[in-house]
C-alpha cells in the first residue's frame, strides 16, 4: 500500500492528533506542516523527522504533493483552511466545530458539494467507547423509543484551557456553548436520532469576568497548576473574556425529543453525564473513559433505585480521548483513500453548529426563543446521496 501524504494546517492543542496519522510504510506519513509560529514548526519537525516540508502559510502547504489535509487550526479560520483544501482537491479532515458560524460551515458544505470532495469533521467523541456502548444499547431497543435526552457538561479546567486563550474572545468562538458544547449537542443528537430546530437558553459569565489577572496579549497557557483552587484564584486569563462559563439549553428536535444541555467551567471535576429516557426505560453513563459505566433502568422500581438492572462496563483503551483519537484518525484515513460510509457526518456536524449558534443567540437575547437555521435542501441532497462524501445517518431530521 503506498502511503497517503498527509499535510497539517495549524499545529497547535490538537497536534498530537496527527501523530495517529504519521506511520510511514503503513498507509500514511505526516510529509507538510503549516502554522505561522516557528516554535510550532520546530516541534513538528522534531516529531516528524528532516523530511517534513515546514511552511508558515497555508497556501504554500497546498502548493506540495498531497492527498489529504488536517484542518487543526483556531476555530475562526476553519471555513477559509477548508475550502482551500477542497478545492485544491484533496481531502479534509475538519477539527469541531465545524465553524463558528452557520455561515462558515455553509460554505465548507457547499465547496464540498462543489468540487465532490471530502470532507470530514473530527467529532471523535462517535468513536468514545462509552458513547457507542449507549448508541448500541438505544439501536437494540434497551430503552425502547426515546424521548429525552439530558447532558450535564462539568467542565473542571475550563479556566485553564478555555479562558486563557482565544477561546474566551467571542470574536474567535462565538461562545463556549458552540465551541466546547459542539461535541455534546452532536452526541444528543446522535442517541436522539434527530437534530434541533427550537432551543432556548440561559447563562452568563458568573465567575471569570472577576478575575482580574489578565495576560497582556493573546497567547495559549504553556502551563497549568491543577491545584489552583478556588476558581478565583485563576491567573493569567485572555485580555478579553466575554464568553459565558456557565450555560444550559433546552431543544426541541424534529422527531419529537426533547433534550437539554447544561455546561459549567468552573467544576470541581471534569466528566460529563448523559441520561436518556425512552418508553421502555432510561440509561445513563457515570464516568466518560476506561472504566466508565453505562448503567440501564429497564423495570418499574417502587422508589429511587441506586443499582441499575444492567450494567455496560467500558474497558481499557489506548490513545487520547478513551481511544477515540486513534479510532477517528484511522477512519479518516480509510475514508480519504476509498470514501465509504463513516460515524461521523459533515451534516451532523453543521447541524451542531447551528444548534449552538442559534443556543447563545438566545442566551444573549434573556432566553428568547431561536429557531435553528435549516441547511439549504441541494446541500443536504448531496450529502444524503453521496456516502462516499461523508452522508448524514439515516432517520436523521
Amino acid at each position: 500500500m503506498v502511503d497517503l501524504r498527509i499535510g497539517v494546517i495549524g499545529f497547535g492543542l490538537r497536534a498530537g492528533l496527527v501523530e495517529h496519522a504519521h506511520r510511514p510504510g503503513a498507509g500514511s506519513r505526516v510529509v507538510a506542516v503549516c502554522d505561522p509560529r516557528p516554535e510550532r514548526l520546530a516541534v513538528a519537525a522534531e516529531r516528524f523527522g528532516p523530511g517534513v516540508a515546514l511552511h508558515r502559510a497555508a497556501e504554500r502547504l497546498l502548493a506540495d504533493d498531497l492527498d489529504a489535509v488536517f484542518v487543526l487550526s483556531p476555530d475562526h479560520l476553519h471555513a477559509e483552511h477548508a475550502v482551500a483544501v477542497l478545492e485544491s482537491g484533496r481531502a479534509a479532515y475538519v477539527e469541531k466545530p465545524l465553524e463558528i458560524t452557520v455561515a462558515g460551515c455553509d460554505r465548507i458544505l457547499a465547496a464540498a458539494a462543489r468540487t465532490g470532495g471530502r470532507v470530514y469533521v473530527g467529532h471523535n467523541m462517535r468513536h468514545l467507547p462509552v458513547v457507542l456502548a449507549m448508541r448500541e444499547l438505544i439501536a437494540a431497543g434497551a430503552i425502547g423509543e426515546v424521548t429525552a435526552v439530558w447532558c450535564r457538561h462539568f467542565v473542571g479546567h475550563g479556566g485553564d484551557y478555555y479562558f486563557t486563550d482565544w477561546h474566551a474572545d467571542r470574536s474567535r468562538s462565538t461562545g463556549l456553548l458552540l465551541q466546547k458544547g459542539a461535541h455534546d449537542l452532536d452526541v444528543i443528537h446522535w442517541l436522539a436520532g434527530g437534530y434541533a430546530t427550537t432551543v432556548t437558553a440561559m447563562g452568563g459569565l458568573t465567575v471569570y469576568g472577576r478575575v482580574t489577572d489578565r495576560r497582556a496579549e493573546p497567547a495559549p497557557k504553556d502551563t497549568y497548576d491543577h491545584g489552583t483552587w478556588p476558581p478565583l484564584a485563576q491567573t493569567g486569563l485572555n485580555p478579553v473574556v466575554d464568553v459565558e462559563d456557565l450555560s444550559m439549553v433546552t431543544m426541541a428536535l424534529g422527531n419529537g425529543t426533547f433534550a437539554t444541555y447544561q455546561q459549567c467551567h468552573y467544576t470541581p471535576d471534569y466528566w460529563r453525564n448523559y441520561t436518556v429516557i425512552g418508553t421502555a426505560g432510561r440509561l445513563e453513563n457515570f464516568g466518560d473513559g476506561p472504566g466508565a459505566q453505562v448503567r440501564v433502568w429497564d423495570r418499574r422500581h417502587r422508589s429511587y433505585a441506586p443499582e441499575p438492572d444492567h450494567v455496560v462496563r467500558i474497558g481499557p483503551s489506548a490513545g487520547g480521548h478513551g481511544g477515540a483519537d486513534p479510532a477517528i484518525v484511522a477512519e479518516f484515513l480509510r475514508f480519504a483513500r476509498d470514501g465509504g460510509p463513516t460515524l461521523t457526518s459533515p451534516v451532523a456536524a453543521r447541524q451542531a453548529v447551528a444548534t449552538g449558534c442559534a443556543a447563545t443567540d438566545s442566551l444573549r437575547a434573556g432566553g428568547a426563543p431561536r429557531v435553528v437555521e435549516p441547511l439549504a435542501a441541494e446541500v443536504l441532497a448531496y450529502f444524503s446521496g453521496n456516502a462516499d462524501r461523508g452522508s448524514p445517518e439515516k432517520g436523521d431530521d
